[in-house]
């Protein structure tokens, strides 16, 4: 597990109440898996995109954001991207979808899952 100072710690990632039920209720059906694994890969229509992942275990040097009972998991280089960074699941007319509200993003896509830095 990744150990943070306070101060890195206040720049992390946080997790929103919305996103909490919406992993607790994937995890459920999914008894197998204990985590959601949220990383930042290269590509996408603005450079950068969002994958989410189940993962049953977590790496030595990934992040643990915890809320409610479920953890995500942040992977060292992914941090990197999303510091301050907020993870939330937002229901619409639309759709529903995790949303990430990334500070260090200088630029999107419509989709919502394509950044820029």
């Amino acid at each position: 597990m990744l150990v943070v100072t306070i101060l890195e710690a206040m720049s992390t990632v946080t997790l929103s109440e919305s996103a909490a039920k919406r992993i607790n209720a994937i995890l459920a059906k999914q008894p197998d898996k204990s985590y959601l694994r949220v990383s930042v890969e290269g590509g996408g229509c603005s450079g950068f995109s969002y994958k989410f992942d189940l993962d049953d275990k977590a790496n030595t040097d990934d992040l643990i954001v915890t809320r409610d009972g479920v953890s995500v998991l942040i992977d060292e280089m992914s941090l990197e991207f999303m510091s301050g960074s907020e993870i939330d699941f937002s229901t619409e007319l639309i759709g529903a979808a995790f949303k990430i509200n990334n500070p260090n993003a200088t630029a999107g896509c419509g989709c919502g899952t394509s950044f820029s830095v």
